[in-house]
């Protein structure tokens, strides 16, 4: 099982990237990475809606184009979208132009000024060219719910542990996360709403 939080020396090491909030408001950033989907993505939106909380959707581009309908849903409910490349691409093993290219073509149907690098992986030359259009959203809690090998239980007391106002939280609205997503989402979001966090959106 991965670090529940992100190590201080790596949000040193990229001070221009956003990696928590300074928001003094008793919140968190509920965020979900690799949708849409047409079953997972709808299910989010409802355990949402039970706590009246709203999230940030990291959307793939060719997600996006094949279910535009459930693009439109998130928007319904409320809640933000941002922009996580159209294939799902690595920064770090992809050429800067083709990289930046890739974005500008998710965003064509996502339209966000937000961006999180998928797998956090971000050249230094691809966030200097990005840093001007582009607010880019890491995170501070990992729910590392795509691990077929996750400890849900043990992984849900890390989180409530490691939880403080101004988190970003990653979550996955994608199939592979299913199971983990079903077992720590719900319980996740009654202790949320037991210690009086809000949900914060970008």
């Amino acid at each position: 099982m991965l670090p529940t939080k992100v190590p201080s020396v790596v949000k040193w090491m990229y001070p221009s990237l956003t990696w928590e909030s300074g928001n003094k408001e008793k919140g968190i950033f509920l965020t979900f990475d690799d949708g849409p989907h047409p079953e997972i993505t709808p299910w989010v939106i409802e355990q949402l809606k039970e706590f009246n909380f709203k999230a940030t959707f990291f959307c793939i581009g060719e997600n996006v184009h094949k279910f535009p309908e459930i693009i439109e849903l998130i928007k319904l409910n409320g809640h933000s979208l941002g922009n996580h490349t159209y294939n799902h691409l690595k920064g770090f093993k992809t050429e800067d132009t083709e990289y930046i290219h890739n974005i500008r073509k998710c965003n064509e149907l996502v339209g966000s000024n937000l961006f999180r690098p998928p797998y956090g992986q971000i050249k230094r030359s691809q966030i200097e060219i990005l840093k001007k259009q582009y607010r880019i959203i890491m995170w501070s809690l990992l729910v590392e719910d795509w691990n077929p090998n996750l400890n849900t239980g043990l992984k849900l007391k890390n989180l409530v542990h490691k939880s403080r106002p101004g988190n970003i939280i990653v979550f996955h609205d994608s199939q592979k996360a299913e199971k983990n997503l079903k077992a720590v989402l719900p319980e996740y979001l009654h202790f949320m709403k037991n210690e009086g966090y809000d949900a914060l959106t970008f």
